[in-house]
């Protein structure tokens, strides 16, 4: 049973929720909170698997949120003209983000693909939307800077952030996909990333990856 919390400022897109979740035999909505204080103060006494967390609420958003929960994992809800929020929650912490209006199938499905640890969004699909909102990320000191990544380990990095899978990773590699796999675990572990969507968020801010409208600086 996957332990799902809602956590959203709109009482009926939280019913909403609750209702498409309340249908499935393995997921279970065990919390609600309005804001982002209410729900860390919740996930004190509740045992939480995976939350889905609004971007704008009041006292606290669902960024500084994000970034102070340990445990579960965090899915954020956005909008399409929201989404250089969301960036700003893949770096504090999020496993990737879904749209207000997600499907019930998909939001059924991305519950699923995030608490069995991995990412909602495709790093193709990061790259795309970090290309537009690139100058709304957080600038400072990228987590990990500086980790001692062996040169393979660097170009596994890369081609993740470029948006490539694993699988088209071990074919310009030349190595099994399996190979690519424990790559890219020394890289999350070394750099402190939590998964895929991290590491693209990374390779912005650490100026490995430029946004194609821009020149890289000679």
């Amino acid at each position: 049973m996957i332990r799902v919390m809602l956590v959203d400022d709109q009482e009926l897109l939280r019913a909403g929720f609750r209702m498409v979740l309340g249908a499935q035999p393995d997921i279970e909505v065990v919390a609600e909170a309005g804001d982002g204080a209410a729900a860390l103060e919740i996930l004190r006494t509740t045992e939480v698997d995976v939350v889905l967390m609004d971007v704008r609420m009041p006292t606290m958003d669902g960024v500084e949120a994000t970034r102070r929960i340990e445990g579960p994992k965090v899915l954020i809800l956005t909008t399409f003209d929201l989404d250089e929020y969301a960036f700003s929650a893949v770096k504090a912490g999020a496993s990737g983000f879904l749209l207000k209006d997600v499907p019930p199938a998909d939001l059924v499905s991305a519950i699923k693909v995030v608490h069995a640890g991995e990412s909602v969004v495709s790093p193709s699909t990061l790259r795309r939307m970090l290309d537009r909102f690139a100058a709304q990320l957080p600038t400072g000191e990228p987590v990990g800077a500086g980790a001692d990544l062996t040169p393979r380990e660097r170009e596994v990095l890369l081609m993740v952030a470029r948006g490539l899978s694993n699988m088209e990773i071990a074919g310009g590699l030349e190595v099994a996909e399996a190979t690519v796999k424990t790559h890219l675990g020394r890289v999350l572990a070394k750099l402190g990333l939590r998964d895929r969507a991290q590491v693209v968020v990374y390779a912005y801010e650490a100026g490995l990856i430029t946004p194609s409208h821009r020149t890289r600086p000679v």
